[in-house]
């Protein structure tokens, strides 16, 4: 049984986490945790912030979704930010597939020509796919922006 004052104090400190941004459920718990608080009277006090309102996953996942995707990043970058901040799997496939409906052509085209301003050096092409691969996009979603690229310059 979990004492009033310390659900109490547990309640007060996961408003005052969440004043500062919106976190999920599993990061609020880790930061309850890590601040000293038990596992058991941090986990009642997240049921609590769900029921009233105050922590939703599927609405936060959404956030990092467009988030991630108006920065430019692929759905392998999005899938890992989402893991990483302990949505559950269940939830961000809701939330990724409206980001996979978005083609992902201007984030990837906007990227090159920033990257490459106006080259088309094999190497400078190689390490563009490279970066490409490293924000989350798949081999064939890297070649086909490189192809594009390569089209659009010399036009």
């Amino acid at each position: 049984m979990i004492d009033d004052t310390e659900l109490r104090k547990c309640k007060a400190r996961a408003l005052r986490i969440l004043g500062s941004r919106s976190l999920s459920a599993g990061e609020v718990e880790k930061r309850l945790v890590e601040k000293g608080e038990s596992a058991q009277t941090a986990k009642e006090v997240v049921k609590w912030l769900e029921d009233a309102g105050y922590v939703n996953d599927a609405e936060y996942a959404e956030s990092v979704v467009r988030h991630y995707c108006a920065k430019g990043y692929g759905l392998a970058r999005i899938r890992d930010e989402l893991y990483r901040r302990g949505i559950e799997r269940d939830i961000w496939d809701d939330a990724l597939s409206a980001a996979e409906e978005t083609e992902p052509g201007g984030a990837t085209q906007g990227f090159l020509a920033k990257k490459l301003r106006g080259s088309t050096d094999k190497d400078d092409l190689r390490r563009a796919a490279e970066a490409l691969g490293r924000r989350g996009f798949s081999y064939e979603e890297a070649r086909e922006a490189i192809k594009s690229y390569i089209e659009s310059v010399e036009r």
